[in-house]
This record gives structure tokens, C-alpha cells and sequence, in this order.
């Protein structure tokens, strides 16, 4: 298996309660030996605390555990450790931000439970051809705890979670936008949706190599400088002067991975900026541009977002091969995406459900046993007679609620696979029991089905699923940033260095 395909198998985890699933991120846990620990800085800070977040603290204490957790990460990965300072910064950075995601989560009441983080495992296996218990031998392999192992996937489902229910749900594609890109694609091969994966045939004798097919695969990495929102003159050419250092150093032998931990802005940065593994035309149009003409290895010049500065580097580029076991496992293992099935001109005929459905969101106040218990009440009111439309409109907390609820005709793929997988054991009529998706809870009425030649939608929904790919990120991002600017952030780790500038 190639390091560019085992990449692109780490991106879009593909987990069947989310539909999506980022890869691990975090550490390993333990001391790896032999290593020299991060030294403390306590003399800097004699309470012990480095950071508040609103009314949470992240102690010396917290944070050297996670920095030699990142700096053996790092080692494992091959990734150039910053110095002491600059990889405190940059975990710092991380921590502050998870804990905003956690709060967010906790006043939207989302909560990932332990059945779903077994779920989790399972479909890590299964896509990784491998048993749980095999899984957590691999896992532990590399240092982790399996328990870390955990509490990392819990994270990545509750990061999941507020992705799509605060930044998803609020991207708008419009037709317009459908059209145009579909006028500028016009020889895209129509994939279809993914199902469940198809048993392996036989083994037979390997055939020649296969030629090349499906879209070229870019991994790429980022040095990003941020430029703050309304910044003076003075400030922009201050930040392009520290790209343009950053670029230099670059050029003159620097490894990218370890001047992007020392010094990127992005997220990204403690994984030496490496952005993962997409088709050229999955990147914002801005670097699509860019790259499309860079080799392997190849360092662009500085290009300037609406975000500030940035720097890409191509890590590799190519085309995916089928997936195999891996060897070995250096990062939480990811599950392999299932080949897509590109679809021959033609009709095609699937099965569309007209349906209906009440929303209950989650929130600090009403939980997760309180929303269930809701809608339990309301299908008993449902089955004794009284109009699902009717109390659609009274409490469902969707859109669709003045509507009676109704969600017109779904194609599948349209809707969360919990969902989606409910709906489509119900027979017309039937109610479900109450179903918990992303987004919150649901019942869900079917009204009737019917077959439909769906050519023409499954290429409109592809447009919109790759246009909602493109602006996702960066849309995450600004999310983010939103969060760290209506919070209190009291970061006592960067003023000694504010001073100094």
C-alpha cells in the first residue's frame, strides 16, 4: 500500500453514526524512552497555571504531560521537534482550543456516548480488516494507552458533532454555485454513493499492474502566518515579513516540517502542516491553484488568503491503490473508504422516500434522556390517533416544522447514515422510535416510496458534496476562531514573548 494512499485512508474516516470521522490527531501517551522530557518553566509561572479559558484553567502540569505526549508523537512521525518554547506554544494553541470545543459541546448538549465510541472502534477495524482485539494490540504498539485511544475517538465524534451541526448545517451551496461548477466539470465521472463494503472475491492470480484512474490524490502541507481581521498596514507587512523569512529559511535547507511545528499558525502545525491527502479540486480554488503544477516536494511562494500568509509544500502526489492491511500502525489506524463506483452514462434507477420527521435539538438544559423521553411520549400520542404533522409543527425544533415536518423526497446518501438507516427499515406509515443523529433526535415518519432515474441528481449531489468539501475547512476554522474571540483567554504562556516583540 502507498504512504499517499494509507493518507488518504487517514482523512474522512468514514464511521457509519457520522458519515465522517478525522483522523487522530493527539499523542501517544507514555514516556518514550530514552527521550529527553520537555524541561517545565515553572519559575514563569509560580500558581502553576498558564491559561484560563473562561473559567476553565490549564495548569504547568496539564501541559507538560501533553507536550511530551506531542514531542514523542512527533519523534515517531519523524517530524523535527520544535524547541521547548515553541512546542509549548503550539500545544498550548491546541489545548485552548479543545477546550472551547468542549464547552461548546457541553452548552449544545452534545455528548458522545460509549456505546458510540465502540461503534467507533468497530468500524475502525472492520475498514482496517482487523478484530477490535487486534486493533488495541496495534494501538498499544505505538504507545498509546488504549484508553487514551479512546478518549481520542470521543473527541474526534464530539468535534464531529459540532462540525456539523455549527458549520455544516450553516454552509449554503446554490444552485447557481451547483451550476457553474458543473458547467466547469462538465467530464466529471459520476461516482455513486458509497453502501456497505462488498465481499472480497477469490484470490486469484495478480493481474498487471492497473493504470492509473480516478482523480490524482495531493497530499500538502502549510506554513501559515495569520494576518488578524482589520489589521493595520504596518501589521500586514509585519506577518509578510515573517513569511518571507519563513520562505527563505525553507529555501535554504530547512526542513518544512519542522519550521511549520516552530512557527505555522494552522492547526495543522505540530503534524509538520501536513493538511492530509484530497483531490486537486477538494482544495480551495487558492491552492488548487498553486499546486497543480508543483512536483513532489515542490515549495510554492508565498500566497495570501483571506486568512493571511501562506506557504504549501506538495508531499506527494498520485493515484490510490486498492486497500491493503497495514504493516504497521504510527498513528491512531484510520478506516479505508470503500473504492468508489463510477456509474456508465445511463439511467439509474434507485428507490426515493418522502418523509417526515420532529427535531429535537440538545443543550445544557434539555439532555440527551430528556429529548429520547420526549419523543417517546409523542409517537405513543402519535400512535393513539393524534396528527404527526400536527405536533411536527408544535415541537419539532427543524426547519422543516412549519411544513408539517415533511422532508420531501430523500434520495439515499442525502441524510446522516443513522437516519437514514432507521427510514429505511420503516415500512409507509410507520413511526420510528426515536433516533439520534448529529444533529439531535428525531422520530421519523415514512409516507411512501417510489423509483426514480436519478442521473441527473446523483451529478447535482456530487457537485454539492465537493463544493461543501472545499469551503468545510476553512469555514471550520473561522468557526474557531469566532469561539476564541468571544471567550475570555488569558494565554500567560505568549505574554513573555509579547513583551519581548
Amino acid at each position: 500500500m502507498s504512504p499517499l494512499y494509507r493518507m488518504a485512508c487517514i482523512l474522512p474516516l468514514a464511521f457509519a453514526l457520522l458519515g465522517g470521522l478525522p483522523a487522530a490527531s493527539w499523542a501517544a501517551n507514555g514516556k518514550a524512552a530514552g527521550k529527553k522530557p520537555v524541561q517545565p518553566v515553572a519559575e514563569q509561572f509560580v500558581d502553576g497555571i498558564v491559561a484560563v479559558v473562561d473559567r476553565q484553567v490549564i495548569t504547568l502540569a496539564q501541559l507538560d504531560v501533553k507536550a511530551r505526549q506531542v514531542q514523542q508523537q512527533m519523534r515517531m512521525q519523524g517530524i523535527p521537534v520544535p524547541p521547548p518554547e515553541a512546542l509549548r506554544r503550539q500545544v498550548l494553541q491546541q489545548m485552548i482550543n479543545a477546550v472551547l470545543l468542549d464547552q461548546e459541546a457541553k452548552r449544545a448538549g452534545i455528548r458522545v456516548t460509549e456505546a458510540q465510541v465502540d461503534q467507533a472502534v468497530q468500524s475502525v477495524a472492520q475498514r482496517n480488516r482487523i478484530n477490535p482485539e487486534r486493533l488495541r494490540q496495534e494501538v498499544q504498539a505505538t504507545g498509546m494507552r488504549w484508553d487514551d485511544y479512546r478518549a481520542e475517538l470521543r473527541n474526534q465524534l464530539q468535534d464531529e458533532m459540532l462540525r456539523q451541526r455549527f458549520v455544516q448545517e450553516h454552509i449554503f451551496i446554490s444552485d447557481r454555485d451547483v451550476n457553474a461548477f458543473l458547467q466547469a466539470h462538465a467530464d466529471m465521472p459520476l461516482i455513486l454513493p458509497q453502501t456497505e463494503p462488498e465481499p472480497e472475491p477469490e484470490p486469484m492470480p495478480a493481474p498487471p499492474p492497473p493504470k492509473p484512474s480516478g482523480p490524482e490524490l495531493f497530499e500538502v502541507a502549510q506554513i501559515l502566518v495569520e494576518v488578524p481581521d482589520y489589521a493595520s498596514q504596518d501589521t500586514v507587512d509585519e506577518k509578510r515579513r515573517q513569511i518571507d523569512a519563513l520562505l527563505k529559511k525553507v529555501r535554504s535547507g530547512a526542513d518544512f516540517a519542522g519550521v511549520a511545528a516552530a512557527s505555522s499558525d494552522g492547526p495543522q502545525a505540530l503534524e509538520g502542516g501536513n493538511m492530509g491527502v484530497r483531490p486537486l479540486k477538494d482544495w480551495p480554488d487558492l491552492f488548487a491553484k498553486t499546486i497543480a503544477n508543483l512536483p513532489p516536494g515542490g515549495v510554492s511562494g508565498v500566497i495570501q488568503s483571506g486568512r493571511g500568509f501562506h506557504i504549501l509544500k506538495v508531499l506527494q502526489r498520485g493515484w490510490a491503490e486498492p486497500p491493503a492491511p497495514p504493516k504497521q500502525v504510527r498513528k491512531a489506524p484510520a478506516p479505508k473508504p470503500t473504492p468508489p463506483k463510477t456509474a456508465e452514462p445511463g439511467p439509474i434507477m434507485v428507490t426515493q422516500t418522502h418523509a417526515r420527521h420532529i427535531l429535537l435539538k440538545t443543550s445544557q438544559v434539555v439532555t440527551d434522556d430528556m429529548a429520547r423521553q420526549t419523543l417517546e411520549g409523542l409517537r405513543t400520542r402519535i400512535q393513539h390517533g393524534e396528527s404527526f404533522e400536527e405536533l411536527a409543527r408544535r415541537y419539532s425544533e427543524d426547519a422543516s416544522a412549519p411544513q408539517g415536518g415533511d422532508l420531501g423526497w430523500l434520495s439515499p446518501g442525502e441524510t446522516a447514515p443513522g437516519f437514514e438507516q432507521a427510514m429505511d427499515a420503516l415500512k409507509d406509515g410507520e413511526v420510528s422510535e426515536p433516533v439520534r443523529s448529529p444533529f439531535g433526535w428525531h422520530l421519523i415518519q415514512v409516507v411512501e416510496r417510489q423509483s426514480k432515474d436519478m442521473e441527473g441528481e446523483y451529478r447535482r449531489m456530487q457537485a454539492r458534496d465537493e463544493l461543501l468539501q472545499r469551503r468545510i475547512g476553512p469555514a471550520y476554522e473561522d468557526w474557531i476562531d469566532q469561539l476564541r474571540s468571544q471567550a475570555y483567554i488569558d494565554n500567560r504562556l505568549d505574554k513573555p514573548r509579547r513583551a519581548q516583540d
